[in-house]
């Protein structure tokens, strides 16, 4: 059991505020996730006073319910029947309370499938999938034809966990399904297994529309001229979007379900970078390289995802053809850890914060070691430049949370106070100068708490 004096500081700090200017305090309520999340990896337990405070902080804020609840173990539950407010950690757990048989206990899963309450079954699917994949479409299987169609979908999703080759005849069956929804999802699972017989039907599709013409080296595009009863089944929407032409929508959504393996053939054995790199006739090129990066995205493909990223200096922030900072971030995801860091600091270095946020976000915590100084050091750069400050404070909040604590010595020359450029927001020096104090006392208390944290 922890001592009470960290949590009990977490939990009760009404220093931060909702402005874009909070003082120098850090805002202790944003670090309870990090500091749970420690706390469960070592295994520690709550005091037992401190549980009704808990319960309080995670029924305001969804994201910390998940480790919130871990920690506190089975007395949340029992706290939940005292308190209606507290009533999320009932549903949160399935069968509100109840002991989920383990996956390997065949005759009891079997029986809880059977007879089990709704959350009980999700819950056990999940369970059983994660341990053993076939055994977890057998027992899906078995009850399907008797399914409610919205649950049916619930428990399809539960298939992404583990997808492999030997769910694919269920889900080929799946596409016949009565509800409009399961089909689709049905049909998004099988255009991520590039061995699927639907994978192979949506490329000889796709290639069919898109090719390359040698003579102007360029690549040539001619879209479907119908949507017909074999693509829908094989998951095509007929009907685009408001906005949408027909022959692109269609388009569309053939490349990004067809195997990404199947594109260097049909351009001449040239590999993701080169056929990105081609030109593409007819204004087609958006279309095509938002297709693929759906395709990346969708099959975690790394050589298509560096592909479309492109360099992160590159002079378009926003990536070739239509990849827009939101898809570059999905792509980014695809990449391993430290290269992602990298890429994203080179980013940073080239075209400041203000286009990163959502980039960051895919990083993983705590930064690496170049990606917090290209952080810290566009962050200098803003506050020399005289930069309107509170458009910044999304990425000093994350620096708070993600930034490595022992980059702490990196800011000692940045906390004190400076005179403000001309013509710069009025206040906008003494915001800068408050927030990174904020954010160099945030720092050194998360090196504190993890510290503090760490078994004997």
């Amino acid at each position: 059991v922890l001592a009470r004096g960290p949590l009990h500081a977490l939990l009760t700090d009404r220093s931060g505020g909702t402005g874009s200017r909070r003082g120098t305090a850090p805002d202790l309520l944003e670090l309870l996730p990090q500091w749970l999340a420690t706390a469960n990896a070592h295994g520690y337990a709550p005091p037992p006073e401190l549980l009704p405070a808990l319960l309080d902080a995670a029924r305001g804020r969804t994201d910390l319910r998940p480790p919130a609840l871990t920690f506190a173990g089975p007395r949340a539950r029992w706290l939940a029947r005292l308190n209606p407010d507290w009533k999320f950690a009932l549903r949160a757990t399935p069968g509100v309370g109840a002991v989920l048989p383990a996956p390997e206990e065949s005759e009891q899963v079997h029986q809880r499938w059977e007879e089990g309450l709704f959350a009980e079954r999700v819950a056990l699917l999940a369970s059983v999938r994660a341990h053993d994949p076939a055994a977890a479409r057998t027992l899906l299987a078995g009850t399907w034809g008797t399914e409610r169609a919205e649950d049916r979908l619930m428990f399809l999703d539960s298939l992404r966990t583990g997808l492999g080759d030997a769910d694919e005849p269920f889900l080929e069956q799946a596409l016949t399904d009565r509800s409009k929804n399961v089909r689709a999802t049905a049909a998004e699972l099988l255009s991520a297994l590039p061995r699927s017989a639907l994978a192979a039907r949506m490329a000889d599709r796709a290639l069919t529309c898109v090719a390359l013409d040698r003579a102007e080296g360029a690549i040539v595009v001619e879209a479907p001229h119908e949507c017909d009863a074999a693509m829908e089944r094989d998951g095509i929407v007929a009907k685009p979007p408001t906005g949408r032409g027909e022959r692109a929508w269609w388009l569309g959504q053939l490349v990004e379900s067809a195997p990404l393996g199947r594109w260097p053939d049909r351009f001449g054995g040239r590999g993701p970078e080169a056929i990105v790199a081609l030109p593409v006739a007819d204004d087609w090129r958006g279309e095509l390289h938002a297709a693929w990066c759906r395709a990346a995205v969708r099959q975690r493909d790394i050589a298509w995802s560096r592909a479309l990223l492109g360099a992160p200096t590159a002079s378009d922030a926003a990536g070739p053809g239509a990849v827009s900072l939101a898809e570059r971030a999905k792509l980014l995801a695809a990449l391993p850890g430290a290269e992602r860091a990298d890429w994203v600091a080179e980013f940073i270095a080239a075209h400041g914060l203000s286009e990163a946020f959502q980039l960051l976000g895919v990083c993983g915590t705590p930064w690496a070691r170049p990606l917090g100084r290209s952080v810290v050091d566009a962050l200098n750069i803003a506050r020399d430049a005289g930069s309107y400050p509170w458009s910044f404070s999304g990425v000093m909040g994350l620096a708070e949370r993600c930034l490595a604590p022992e980059e702490v010595v990196r800011l000692d020359g940045l906390t004190a106070a400076v005179e403000e450029p001309e013509g710069s927001a009025p206040g906008a020096g003494g915001y800068w100068t408050e927030a990174f104090q904020r954010l160099a006392g945030t720092l050194r208390l998360r090196r504190a708490m993890r510290d503090e944290l760490a078994p004997p």
